[in-house]
């Protein structure tokens, strides 16, 4: 059983910035592919970057330019680095790894933006 277990995230006001950390238990990290995702209140998880084993990243449109997604493959750890942050961006925020054919998630943390 792969365990993601995620840290950072708290409260900033709007134009400032949080890190978060994402930890994967997994011998085969470099094999993982690693996903963030936020959920706002009363609305769907919606996916927000992506980044593959080799370094490769993907964003959706409302992060791209703002959000960094990277990752450290020596110590099994993806993060997430939000600047210029906006009140929409609060949200809950989960990593999710992806290796062998299953799916894991984080257990989540929590982004507060004030305006």
């Amino acid at each position: 059983q792969v365990q993601l277990v995620e840290s950072g995230g708290g409260s900033a006001q709007a134009g400032g910035s949080v890190g978060l950390s994402c930890v994967a238990l997994e011998k085969d990290f470099t094999m993982m592919v690693v996903h963030w995702y936020r959920q706002a209140p009363g609305k769907q998880r919606e996916w927000i970057a992506t980044i593959n084993g080799g370094g490769g990243t993907n964003y959706d449109d409302s992060v791209r330019g703002r959000f960094t997604i990277s990752r450290d493959n020596a110590n099994n750890t993806v993060y997430l680095q939000m600047n210029t942050l906006k009140p929409e961006d609060t949200a809950v925020y989960y990593c999710n790894g992806r290796i062998r054919g299953a799916s894991y998630w984080g257990q989540g943390t929590q982004v507060i933006v004030s305006s």
